[in-house]
């Protein structure tokens, strides 16, 4: 009769073996050993395709750059317009110094676009220029809109900061220094811990998270972004494999079907694609939808890649919007049978990640991205992604 004890020895080794080989797996959660600069957004190889494009006239791109480079914002005479304290209420009323900070935080990122499709250095050293006069300047950000005032300017200098710094060569590192210290202590405080107001605020203030800790090379605030990234997209982005109502974020304070309707605008009837603003507005929605595409990519670039987690969301989502703002019929079911529509130039990220490299057919979001080429920006923090992410394999 066979002995059964002889199952434990070999049961615990071949657990011993599993748990072994387990933990020798790397964590889906972590954050890269290394980080890749520049890495906010757009990666070196993303810029050499833009580059090359550019240079021998192919379209879209060549429109694309014309376009950006007749902006404001590539203007080599441009003054920044530094100030200590940032105050900006509701709908940036009180104004002091909101729309300033954000188009110098943009022209810098434009600058740095500029140096690197043309070489010509005075691109940088201005946006350099730019980016020191803030860094030696504010000190904070006030009143109610304080935390999506911080968190768009943020999820803009990191882009133009990466590029500058590991492209060029001019920026002297006691500014290098001073700009990662501003980041860390001006703008990460307000961003870092999130918001429970809607998800567009949330989404950004993670978009500026992640593009912080990419120029920190702080792993522990970038690990902590990506949960946050985790649990918001989903409280986002209604999908039917949800149930019968949207998931909730952790501490949202949410219990009741009647407060989850309420955050979702009033709207009952949930449907794939659906998010929690777009009974507000599709202009909101399209500030949250850009976000998180724009995570995603820079995670992407990190190497490791969170598209495939959100694509399910992010793919409905777009193509939900894309489809009425195209000018379909709205039924009355959803939002009382009015939709007040404007959506941004938000989409060419997320259609470039879904549909060209991983695949998802897009058609709504396809048509409306194509219709609206060259995209330009929304003067916050969305600005030339047809230049940077048009058909862009890398």
């Amino acid at each position: 009769m066979p002995n059964p004890h002889w199952r434990l020895p070999v049961a615990a080794g071949l657990l011993a073996m599993l748990g072994s080989l387990l933990s020798a797996a790397p964590a889906a959660e972590a954050a890269p050993t290394a980080f890749s600069h520049p890495g906010v957004l757009v990666s070196r190889a993303q810029l050499d395709f833009v580059r090359g494009k550019v240079q021998s006239g192919a379209q879209p791109w060549k429109a694309a750059y014309d376009q950006m480079h007749a902006s404001k914002y590539a203007s080599l005479t441009r003054t920044a317009k530094p100030r200590a304290v940032v105050e900006c209420g509701s709908y940036s009323n009180p104004n002091y110094g909101c729309t300033d900070e954000r188009e110098d935080a943009l022209a810098a990122y434009t600058l740095a676009l500029e140096w690197y499709i043309t070489r010509d250095t005075r691109y940088a050293a201005k946006a350099a220029e730019i980016m020191d006069a803030w860094s030696g300047t504010i000190t904070d950000h006030t009143n109610s809109n304080a935390p999506l005032q911080t968190a768009w300017s943020a999820s803009t200098w990191p882009r133009a900061a990466e590029i500058v710094r590991y492209t060029w060569g001019g920026w002297a590192s006691d500014k290098v220094s001073r700009f990662g210290s501003m980041l860390r202590n001006v703008y990460l405080p307000e961003v870092v811990n999130g918001s429970n107001s809607n998800g567009n605020w949330e989404l950004s203030m993670n978009e500026a998270t992640i593009g912080i800790a990419v120029f920190l090379d702080d792993r522990t605030v970038y690990d902590k972004a990506v949960a946050r990234f985790r649990n918001r997209v989903p409280a986002y982005v209604y999908l039917a494999s949800d149930g019968a109502l949207p998931k909730t974020a952790p501490g949202s304070g949410l219990d009741t079907r009647a407060e989850i309707v309420g955050y979702w605008q009033g709207q009952s009837t949930f449907v794939d694609g659906l998010t929690q603003e777009t009974c507000r507005d599709f202009t909101h929605t399209g500030y949250g939808l850009a976000a998180i595409s724009h995570v995603a990519e820079t995670s992407r670039i990190q190497g490791q890649d969170l598209y495939p987690e959100v694509a399910d969301r992010l793919r409905h989502a777009l193509g939900f919007q894309s489809k009425y703002q195209l000018g379909e019929a709205v039924p009355s079911w959803l939002c009382g049978g009015s939709l007040k529509l404007g959506l941004g130039p938000v989409t060419e990220v997320g259609f470039n990640a879904l549909h060209n490299r991983l695949g998802y057919g897009m058609t709504n979001t396809q048509t409306l991205t194509e219709q609206r080429r060259p995209a330009g920006t929304d003067n916050l923090f969305t600005a030339w992604e047809t230049l940077t992410h048009a058909s862009n394999p890398s």
